[in-house]
Protein backbone atom coordinates (compact mmCIF):
# COMPACT_ATOMS: atom_id res chain seq x y z
CA UNK A 1 0.00 0.00 0.00
CA UNK A 2 2.92 2.34 0.72
CA UNK A 3 3.89 2.06 -2.95
CA UNK A 4 0.48 3.44 -3.94
CA UNK A 5 -0.11 6.04 -1.24
CA UNK A 6 2.83 8.26 -0.37
CA UNK A 7 3.62 11.96 -0.90
CA UNK A 8 5.32 11.32 -4.25
CA UNK A 9 2.57 9.27 -5.85
CA UNK A 10 -0.10 11.60 -4.47
CA UNK A 11 1.71 14.60 -5.96
CA UNK A 12 2.04 12.77 -9.27
CA UNK A 13 -1.67 11.94 -9.29
CA UNK A 14 -2.65 15.54 -8.50
CA UNK A 15 -0.43 17.04 -11.20
CA UNK A 16 -1.48 14.36 -13.66
CA UNK A 17 -5.13 15.18 -13.12
CA UNK A 18 -4.52 18.91 -13.50
CA UNK A 19 -2.66 18.39 -16.78
CA UNK A 20 -5.25 15.99 -18.12
CA UNK A 21 -8.17 18.23 -17.24
CA UNK A 22 -7.04 21.09 -19.50
CA UNK A 23 -9.90 21.15 -22.09
CA UNK A 24 -7.93 22.10 -25.19
CA UNK A 25 -10.76 21.45 -27.66
CA UNK A 26 -13.10 23.71 -25.70
CA UNK A 27 -10.48 26.44 -25.23
CA UNK A 28 -9.27 26.45 -28.84
CA UNK A 29 -12.74 26.63 -30.39
CA UNK A 30 -13.76 29.41 -28.03
CA UNK A 31 -10.57 31.33 -28.81
CA UNK A 32 -11.25 30.91 -32.54
CA UNK A 33 -14.71 32.46 -32.13
CA UNK A 34 -16.55 29.22 -32.89
CA UNK A 35 -18.55 29.17 -29.68
CA UNK A 36 -18.93 26.18 -27.40
CA UNK A 37 -17.89 22.97 -29.19
CA UNK A 38 -20.14 21.04 -26.79
CA UNK A 39 -23.17 22.55 -28.56
CA UNK A 40 -22.47 20.77 -31.86
CA UNK A 41 -22.19 17.21 -33.10
CA UNK A 42 -21.65 14.71 -30.32
CA UNK A 43 -21.16 17.44 -27.72
CA UNK A 44 -17.66 16.12 -27.10
CA UNK A 45 -14.63 18.39 -26.53
CA UNK A 46 -12.24 16.11 -28.43
CA UNK A 47 -10.61 16.41 -31.85
CA UNK A 48 -13.27 14.44 -33.75
CA UNK A 49 -16.00 16.85 -32.71
CA UNK A 50 -13.75 19.87 -33.27
CA UNK A 51 -13.33 18.57 -36.84
CA UNK A 52 -17.10 18.90 -37.27
CA UNK A 53 -16.66 22.68 -37.06
CA UNK A 54 -14.89 22.45 -40.41
CA UNK A 55 -11.58 23.64 -39.02
CA UNK A 56 -9.09 20.84 -39.67
CA UNK A 57 -6.20 22.80 -38.21
CA UNK A 58 -7.95 23.26 -34.89
CA UNK A 59 -8.90 19.59 -34.83
CA UNK A 60 -5.28 18.56 -35.47
CA UNK A 61 -4.02 20.92 -32.76
CA UNK A 62 -6.61 19.59 -30.32
CA UNK A 63 -5.54 16.03 -31.08
CA UNK A 64 -1.88 16.90 -30.56
CA UNK A 65 -2.35 18.82 -27.32
CA UNK A 66 -4.75 16.25 -25.83
CA UNK A 67 -2.15 13.55 -26.53
CA UNK A 68 0.82 15.56 -25.27
CA UNK A 69 -0.82 16.34 -21.95
CA UNK A 70 -1.04 12.60 -21.32
CA UNK A 71 2.62 12.13 -22.24
CA UNK A 72 3.64 15.10 -20.10
CA UNK A 73 1.77 13.71 -17.11
CA UNK A 74 3.64 10.40 -17.34
CA UNK A 75 7.03 12.14 -17.64
CA UNK A 76 6.32 14.56 -14.80
CA UNK A 77 5.01 11.72 -12.67
CA UNK A 78 8.16 9.71 -13.35
CA UNK A 79 10.34 12.64 -12.25
CA UNK A 80 8.33 13.23 -9.09
CA UNK A 81 8.28 9.55 -8.21
CA UNK A 82 12.02 9.22 -8.79
CA UNK A 83 12.61 11.61 -5.89
CA UNK A 84 11.16 8.96 -3.56
CA UNK A 85 12.18 5.79 -5.37
CA UNK A 86 8.71 5.30 -6.92
CA UNK A 87 9.34 6.46 -10.48
CA UNK A 88 7.45 3.70 -12.31
CA UNK A 89 4.43 3.59 -10.03
CA UNK A 90 4.15 7.39 -9.96
CA UNK A 91 4.40 7.62 -13.74
CA UNK A 92 1.63 5.05 -14.25
CA UNK A 93 -0.65 6.69 -11.69
CA UNK A 94 0.00 10.15 -13.15
CA UNK A 95 -0.90 8.85 -16.61
CA UNK A 96 -4.11 7.31 -15.33
CA UNK A 97 -4.94 10.53 -13.47
CA UNK A 98 -4.39 12.55 -16.66
CA UNK A 99 -6.78 10.29 -18.53
CA UNK A 100 -9.38 10.64 -15.76
CA UNK A 101 -8.84 14.41 -15.80
CA UNK A 102 -9.56 14.57 -19.52
CA UNK A 103 -12.67 12.45 -19.22
CA UNK A 104 -13.93 14.13 -16.03
CA UNK A 105 -12.50 17.69 -15.87
CA UNK A 106 -13.54 19.65 -12.80
CA UNK A 107 -13.58 22.88 -14.85
CA UNK A 108 -16.41 21.61 -17.10
CA UNK A 109 -18.61 20.04 -14.43
CA UNK A 110 -16.81 16.72 -15.02
CA UNK A 111 -18.13 16.52 -18.60
CA UNK A 112 -15.02 16.00 -20.67
CA UNK A 113 -13.82 14.17 -23.74
CA UNK A 114 -13.86 10.51 -24.55
CA UNK A 115 -10.15 10.14 -24.06
CA UNK A 116 -8.76 8.65 -27.28
CA UNK A 117 -5.95 11.17 -27.86
CA UNK A 118 -5.04 11.30 -24.17
CA UNK A 119 -5.04 7.48 -24.05
CA UNK A 120 -2.50 7.46 -26.87
CA UNK A 121 -0.44 10.16 -25.19
CA UNK A 122 -0.30 8.27 -21.91
CA UNK A 123 0.80 5.10 -23.68
CA UNK A 124 3.43 7.09 -25.56
CA UNK A 125 4.91 8.24 -22.27
CA UNK A 126 4.92 4.72 -20.83
CA UNK A 127 5.87 2.62 -23.89
CA UNK A 128 5.84 4.01 -27.43
CA UNK A 129 5.25 0.52 -28.84
CA UNK A 130 1.91 0.30 -27.04
CA UNK A 131 0.93 3.71 -28.42
CA UNK A 132 1.93 2.59 -31.92
CA UNK A 133 -0.17 -0.56 -31.58
CA UNK A 134 -3.24 1.45 -30.56
CA UNK A 135 -2.75 3.87 -33.46
CA UNK A 136 -2.23 1.08 -35.97
CA UNK A 137 -5.43 -0.68 -34.95
CA UNK A 138 -7.36 2.61 -34.89
CA UNK A 139 -6.12 3.61 -38.34
CA UNK A 140 -6.85 0.23 -39.90
CA UNK A 141 -10.45 0.22 -38.66
CA UNK A 142 -10.95 3.90 -39.49
CA UNK A 143 -9.76 3.44 -43.07
CA UNK A 144 -12.23 0.63 -43.57
CA UNK A 145 -15.26 2.00 -41.72
CA UNK A 146 -14.69 5.78 -41.33
CA UNK A 147 -16.11 5.47 -37.82
CA UNK A 148 -13.86 7.13 -35.26
CA UNK A 149 -15.77 5.65 -32.35
CA UNK A 150 -15.67 2.07 -33.62
CA UNK A 151 -11.97 2.40 -34.35
CA UNK A 152 -11.32 3.64 -30.82
CA UNK A 153 -13.41 0.89 -29.23
CA UNK A 154 -11.64 -1.90 -31.10
CA UNK A 155 -8.20 -0.39 -30.41
CA UNK A 156 -9.10 0.00 -26.74
CA UNK A 157 -10.04 -3.67 -26.54
CA UNK A 158 -7.02 -4.92 -28.46
CA UNK A 159 -4.32 -2.89 -26.71
CA UNK A 160 -4.59 -4.16 -23.11
CA UNK A 161 -5.13 -7.71 -24.34
CA UNK A 162 -1.95 -7.49 -26.39
CA UNK A 163 0.05 -5.99 -23.53
CA UNK A 164 -1.10 -8.60 -21.04
CA UNK A 165 -0.44 -11.36 -23.57
CA UNK A 166 3.22 -10.36 -23.89
CA UNK A 167 3.61 -10.15 -20.12
CA UNK A 168 3.63 -6.37 -19.66
CA UNK A 169 1.31 -6.53 -16.69
CA UNK A 170 1.74 -2.98 -15.38
CA UNK A 171 1.10 -1.25 -18.72
CA UNK A 172 -1.60 -3.77 -19.56
CA UNK A 173 -3.50 -3.00 -16.37
CA UNK A 174 -3.12 0.73 -16.96
CA UNK A 175 -4.46 0.30 -20.50
CA UNK A 176 -7.31 -1.91 -19.24
CA UNK A 177 -8.44 0.75 -16.75
CA UNK A 178 -8.31 3.47 -19.38
CA UNK A 179 -10.12 1.22 -21.86
CA UNK A 180 -12.93 0.60 -19.39
CA UNK A 181 -13.46 4.34 -18.99
CA UNK A 182 -13.11 4.94 -22.73
CA UNK A 183 -15.77 2.34 -23.49
CA UNK A 184 -18.05 3.84 -20.82
CA UNK A 185 -17.69 7.28 -22.40
CA UNK A 186 -18.56 5.79 -25.79
CA UNK A 187 -21.83 4.22 -24.64
CA UNK A 188 -23.91 6.68 -26.72
CA UNK A 189 -21.73 5.95 -29.73
CA UNK A 190 -22.27 2.24 -29.23
CA UNK A 191 -26.03 2.78 -29.29
CA UNK A 192 -25.76 4.89 -32.46
CA UNK A 193 -23.51 2.33 -34.13
CA UNK A 194 -26.03 -0.38 -33.39
CA UNK A 195 -28.81 1.79 -34.85
CA UNK A 196 -26.77 2.81 -37.90
CA UNK A 197 -26.90 6.48 -36.87
CA UNK A 198 -23.27 7.16 -35.95
CA UNK A 199 -21.69 10.03 -37.97
CA UNK A 200 -18.59 9.15 -39.93
CA UNK A 201 -15.21 10.87 -39.77
CA UNK A 202 -15.36 14.27 -41.45
CA UNK A 203 -19.13 14.66 -41.22
CA UNK A 204 -20.19 18.19 -40.24
CA UNK A 205 -22.70 18.92 -37.50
Amino acid sequence: MDHLINPYTLAAIALGYLLGSIPFGYLLTRAAGLGDVRAIGSGNIGATNVLRTGHKGLAALTLLLDALKGTAAVLVGHWIGAQGGEAIMASLLAGLAAFVGHVFPAWLQFRGGKGVATYIGVLLGVDWRAALTFCAVWLAIALVTRYSSLSALIAALATPVGLLAIGDIATGLLAALMSALLIYKHRANIRRLAAGEEPRIGAKA
